[in-house]
């Protein structure tokens, strides 16, 4: 998660939030799914973000990222539902992580801070883990395609 204004942050940065969080889940989406196929039974969870659903200032790129994942784990999910496989998106607001400390901005890392402290913080990752467990122990034959959690107090 580097955020950055568009016209400001460097294309490094672009490129490393692209490489995690769409090349990741494409090359691991990539390597296990035919043979989840094969065997007529797989779960992939792609974790995505609040991000991935609606557009947040600082976060151009970031959510473009996770809109991609979105589009992507719905495409798949669709594409392969006849082989009884389950493609899941799992979509957190702010959690508790080191993510924030990524970003080079001061200023920006700064609000999001106390944008942060004024919704309680944010979800322990315990609680995305949960929702995680939830959805995978269903049966085979129910997909729960998409978790959104967010802490009650944050409204975007």
């Amino acid at each position: 998660m580097l955020l950055g204004n568009i016209d400001k942050q460097s294309y490094e940065e672009w490129k490393n939030m692209i490489d995690v969080n769409v090349n990741g889940i494409l090359t691991t989406t990539n390597v296990i799914l035919p043979d989840m196929i094969k065997r007529n039974e797989g779960t992939i969870i792609n974790i995505s973000s609040i991000a991935g659903r609606k557009t947040f200032t600082n976060h151009g790129i970031y959510c473009g990222s996770k809109f991609a994942v979105h589009a992507i784990t719905e495409s798949i999910r669709e594409e392969v539902a006849d082989k009884n496989v389950r493609i899941i998106v799992i979509a957190p607001g702010v959690v508790e992580t080191n993510l924030l400390s990524h970003t080079t901005d001061e200023n920006i890392k700064s609000d999001y801070i106390e944008w942060k402290k004024s919704i309680g913080n944010g979800l322990n990752a315990s609680d995305v883990v949960n929702c995680i467990e939830f959805a995978y122990n269903m049966p085979q034959d129910i997909c729960v395609r998409e978790i959104v959690i967010a802490k009650t107090k944050q409204v975007d």
